[in-house]
C-alpha cells in the first residue's frame, strides 16, 4: 500500500507520549479531526500476508567471522533492500509479556525507501522481501512519492519515529511519526564548487558530481507499517525549505531527528554542507506541535586542530545527528559522523546541558567508534548513528546502531555496546550476552 498525502490545516497539540506499540488485529481507520473540522479519513487496509520474511540478516558468506564483527543486518538477498541498507531508527519497547525491537531503515534497489525489521533482542532481526501488506508485517513499508511536484519522488529515508498522541489526530493509541529526508531529482554543485578534494561515499545522493536536493517530510501510522504523508507549508509537502543562498543550509537539508522535550517543545536537529566555511554542520529547529517549525541555526560544525600533526577525525564538521536525553542526569547526548579532511567517517559524541547551545566533545582528538580492520565489513567508513539507552539498574549500558561501509562499497548495519555507563568507548559484538 502506497502512502497517502493528508494537508494539515491546524495546529497539534502533543499531549504525551507512548512506550509501547499498538498491535492491530483488524483493519482500521486513522481519522484527522482539526479546528472542529473532519476531514476524510484514510484506510490503513489488513490483509493476508504475502510478503516473505527472513529471520536471516543476509550476512556475507565471503567475509570470516572476526570480519563480520558488530554486523547486525546485512543487504537483502533478492528483495527491495539488495544493493544499499543504512539509516537505521531503533526503538525498544517493554512490556509486562515481551521486549520488541522495531528497526526502520533505508534500503535500495532502485531508488532508497523505508522498511522496517523486528527483532525481541535488538541483535537478530526479522525482515521481509517485499512491500508489507499487513500489520504484522516486515518489509518494505514507504517508497519515493508520486506526485510530480513533491519533494520525496526520487528516494526517502527514515531520520527519527516519535511516538506521540494529538488532540488534533483521532486514533486508538499513540501514533507513530516518522521524520525522514525526501529527495527531489533537482541536483546542486557539491564536490568541485566546494573545493573538496576527496570522495565521499554517497551521503546523500551524488549524481556525478552533484548532490540531489533533500529537504524533511513527516509521516504518520498507527501500526508503524502504513504510513501517510503529512503535508508541510513548503510548496513541494516539505516541512520547510532550504535557507537563502548565504545561509549555512542553502544546499540540501538531510537526516532530520526530532526529540520531544516537553509539551509545547519539539526539537529537530538536521544537517547539511555550509559551503560559506567548507564543512558539514549540525542545525537546530523548533516546533510546538511538530509541524510548523522555526529555525535555530548551527550548532556544531568542524574544527581545526591548534597542534601541529594532530588531526581531528571530524575536522571536517559532523552529519546525521541522533539526539537522545540521558535518564541518568538529564543531560542531551548526541551522536553524529564526523568527516576528517581526507573524507574518513567516524563516529563522535558531544554532550550538552539543555540540548540547544554549548555543545561539548565528550572526546577532544578521538572517535568514540572508528571503521574495522583491514578486511572488516566496515573497514571502508561508519556512521548514520542511533543512540539508545538501556534501563538496567545494574549494568546500565548503551546501544548504538549504525550504518557501516567496506567491501567495495558494501553497506550493512551494526552494532557496538559501551562499556557499562561509560560512553566515550564503545565496542563491537557478535553475539551479545544479554
Amino acid at each position: 500500500m502506497e502512502a497517502n498525502a493528508i494537508k494539515l490545516h491546524g495546529n497539534p497539540s502533543i499531549l504525551t507520549a507512548s512506550s509501547t506499540p499498538h498491535r492491530h488485529r483488524s483493519s482500521s481507520i486513522l481519522s484527522l479531526h482539526y479546528r472542529n473540522k473532519r476531514c476524510s479519513p484514510f484506510p490503513l487496509t489488513v490483509t493476508r500476508c504475502s510478503t516473505t520474511k527472513s529471520n536471516q540478516t543476509g550476512q556475507d558468506s565471503s567475509l570470516s567471522t572476526s570480519s563480520k564483527k558488530g554486523l547486525v543486518l546485512d543487504l537483502g538477498n533478492d528483495s527491495w533492500d539488495s544493493e544499499e541498507i543504512g539509516s537505521p531508527v531503533v526503538k525498544r519497547f517493554l512490556s509486562d509479556n515481551e521486549e520488541r525491537w522495531y528497526m526502520w531503515y533505508h534500503g535500495r534497489n532502485s531508488s532508497d525507501s523505508v522498511g522496517l525489521a523486528v527483532s525481541n533482542n535488538g541483535i537478530h532481526w526479522e525482515r521481509g522481501k517485499g512491500r508489507v501488506e499487513s500489520t504484522d508485517d516486515v518489509g518494505l513499508v514507504m517508497g519515493p512519492c508520486e506526485d510530480w511536484w513533491a519533494f520525496d519522488k526520487a528516494h526517502v529515508r527514515p531520520g527519527e519515529v516519535v511516538i506521540m498522541s494529538s488532540s488534533k489526530v483521532r486514533a486508538d493509541s499513540s501514533v507513530y511519526w516518522m521524520y525522514y529526508t525526501g529527495y527531489t531529482t533537482e541536483t546542486v554543485e557539491f564536490l568541485q564548487s566546494q573545493g573538496l578534494n576527496f570522495e565521499l561515499g554517497n551521503p546523500e545522493r551524488f549524481e556525478n558530481g552533484s548532490v540531489l536536493r533533500s529537504l524533511p517530510g513527516l509521516a504518520i501510522s498507527q501500526d508503524g507499517r502504513h504510513w501517510a504523508r503529512i503535508e508541510g507549508e513548503h510548496h513541494t509537502g516539505a516541512l520547510f525549505d532550504v535557507g537563502s543562498e548565504k545561509d549555512w543550509d542553502f544546499l540540501y537539508i538531510a537526516s532530520p531527528h526530532v526529540v520531544f522535550h516537553e509539551n509545547g517543545d519539539l526539537r529537530m536537529y538536521y544537517h547539511s554542507f555550509d559551503a560559506e566555511t567548507g564543512e558539514f554542520c549540525v542545525g537546530m529547529a523548533r516546533s510546538r506541535e511538530g509541524i510548523k517549525w522555526v529555525k535555530f541555526g548551527k550548532i556544531l560544525g568542524g574544527r581545526e586542530s591548534e597542534k601541529e600533526g594532530l588531526v581531528h577525525f571530524d575536522e571536517m564538521g559532523g552529519r546525521y545527528p541522533c539526539v537522545t536525553r540521558n535518564k541518568r542526569d538529564g543531560s542531551y547526548v548526541m551522536a553524529y559522523e564526523g568527516v576528517d579532511r581526507n573524507g574518513k567517517t567516524s563516529i563522535g559524541l558531544a554532550v550538552s546541558e539543555d540540548g540547544i547551545k554549548n555543545w561539548r566533545r565528550v572526546d577532544d582528538v578521538g572517535a568514540v567508534l572508528g571503521v574495522g580492520e583491514g578486511g572488516a565489513w566496515d573497514d571502508g567508513g561508519v556512521g548514520c548513528p542511533y543512540l539508545i539507552e538501556m534501563d538496567g539498574e545494574n549494568d546500565h549500558q548503551w546501544r548504538l546502531y549504525y550504518r557501516g561501509v567496506g567491501n567495495g562499497g558494501r553497506t550493512g548495519i551494526g552494532l557496538a555496546v559501551s562499556e557499562g555507563n561509560e560512553i566515550t568507548k564503545f565496542t563491537k559484538q557478535t553475539g551479545i550476552c544479554l
